[in-house]
């Protein structure tokens, strides 16, 4: 089973510069309280900004160029086709970005974790707009805002209709 996780603004916009948009810790701790132990899905760019190796997750990079990575958690793939067998499971895992990655993939995805932030930014790649003819909204929480966490947001579940 295929699903979205992903942080988007107002406007959809979800990075700029190949970096995220705000800091929000609390939502960064939601992340990795859904991944661990999970697989992630990205794309190479995504792969690039994160800086390392997340611990306990297998990282799945899809890009059409040789990669190398003397992690065991890291497996480069070169064909959309190869995620198939991801989709295919019942094993929950994760597409984590880029803005390609969800472009593609949403048709596959079963469900989507989506942190709603109250607030446009100005950025250069856009999350897809989400058809609510396709997705239902199954939960709404609101998240922490203080002084660490300044944007007002809600943790939004979605599954395909």
């Amino acid at each position: 089973m295929l699903s979205i996780i992903v942080a988007i603004a107002k406007n959809y916009a979800i990075g700029k510069d190949n970096k995220l948009l705000w800091h929000l810790p609390e939502d960064l701790k939601r992340f990795k309280e859904l991944t661990t132990g999970h697989t992630i899905i990205m794309g190479s760019r995504t792969f690039e900004s994160l800086g390392r190796v997340l611990p306990n997750r297998k990282h799945i990079v899809l890009t059409d160029k040789e990669e190398i990575c003397d992690s065991d958690q890291v497996e480069f793939i070169y064909s959309m086709d190869d995620i198939k067998k991801y989709q295919e499971t019942e094993e929950e895992n994760f597409v984590i970005g880029g803005a390609s990655m969800y472009k593609q993939l949403m048709p596959y995805c079963s469900k989507m974790y989506v942190t709603e932030i109250d607030k446009e930014f100005d950025g250069d790649v856009y999350f897809p707009k989400i058809d609510k003819e396709e997705w239902q909204e199954v939960s709404r929480e609101k998240g922490l805002t203080d002084e660490k966490n300044p944007f007002v947001y809600d943790y939004v579940t979605y599954v395909r209709k």
